[in-house]
């Protein structure tokens, strides 16, 4: 009988989006609820499995953790690509590869929720009320401030529509963009260091790559109003973490709102979890109930499909 394992299920998503018998009358299903970062202790848990059920990309799957799994000849991916698995490598070893569909409106509202968090000050008002307190601060209105969208893709665009329903001014920036492009979405193209300047809100949009990896920098900040939000729903090593953080001690910027991070599940001692101005939610852009139905269901749809030897949709890096 094969062993899979299903890793990083923090909510036991999986058993309750999909329907596993299929699997489990053919398969020995093995979930793990909680994270390793320990590389041996990973490479140990994940010995015994044939196949591997990775959430997007909590657990790197990366060349010498795959050469060290002699048995692994699946893994069941979520989303329709996965940057922290080591295709080339998946491919050298005789490791199929899966993906699937998903849902593209949770991070554009989880961006949403984390600028109108950031505006009225939602974390410290409802600390307030639980604890007996009333009003705290004065919030600040969206109508009639500047958006900056860096990354007018599939979410910027989205994330563009909201901010203009709100009455907002909305200017973005992109290595890609043009003004046609920007003028289809309604908003303004601007070079990225005036959109910076200008942003009440600048909002991260962009894939992760060499190029944009740490492009927000000590410089980049530097150019921010001292009175400007910086929010990233993106990923977190668009941003060079150590420049941000000293910002934020410094009041060089308002405040950070962030769902992604350098290492993922945060450490229990980060800046991020203590610092006054920062608003941070656990990477939840994702964690939807549709989403997690698609994720799950077609990981059952592809796990059969590998089973029974039948076609599967792959994964891309």
């Amino acid at each position: 009988m094969k062993r899979i394992a299903v890793l990083d299920d923090y909510q036991d998503g999986a058993s309750v989006s999909a329907d596993w018998s299929a699997i489990r009358e053919r398969a020995d299903v093995v979930v793990f609820h909680d994270h390793v970062d320990d590389a041996q202790k990973l490479l140990e848990r994940l010995k015994p499995f044939d196949a591997i059920c990775v959430m997007r990309e909590r657990t790197p799957l990366r060349r010498p953790l795959l050469e060290q799994l002699p048995r692994l000849r699946f893994i069941a991916s979520t989303g329709p690509a996965n940057a922290s698995i080591d295709m080339d490598a998946a491919a050298e070893l005789s490791i199929t590869v899966s993906s699937t569909g998903g849902v593209g409106s949770g991070a554009p509202e989880l961006t949403w929720s984390l600028i109108l968090a950031s505006a009225r000050h939602l974390p410290q008002e409802l600390a307030s009320v639980r604890a007996g307190g009333w009003q705290t601060g004065v919030g600040r209105d969206l109508a009639g401030r500047t958006l900056g969208i860096i990354g007018l893709g599939k979410v910027g665009r989205q994330v563009a529509a909201v901010g203009r329903a709100f009455g907002m001014g909305v200017i973005a920036s992109g290595g890609h963009l043009t003004d046609a492009k920007a003028q289809e979405a309604g908003v303004r193209r601007v070079d990225q260091d005036d959109l910076l300047r200008q942003a009440d809100w600048v909002s991260l949009h962009l894939a992760l790559t060499p190029e944009t990896r740490g492009s927000i920098s000590a410089r980049e900040l530097g150019f921010m109003k001292p009175t400007a939000w910086l929010v990233n729903a993106a990923r977190g090593t668009l941003v060079d973490e150590a420049a941000l953080i000293a910002a934020l001690r410094a009041g060089a910027i308002a405040g950070a709102a962030l769902d992604v991070f350098d290492t993922e599940p945060l450490p229990p001692d980060h800046p991020f979890r203590t610092l006054p101005n920062v608003v941070a939610t656990p990477h939840i852009g994702f964690v939807t109930e549709d989403t997690y139905r698609i994720f799950y269901g077609q990981t059952v749809e592809n796990l059969l499909a590998w089973l029974n030897g039948a076609p599967i949709r792959t994964a891309s890096a």
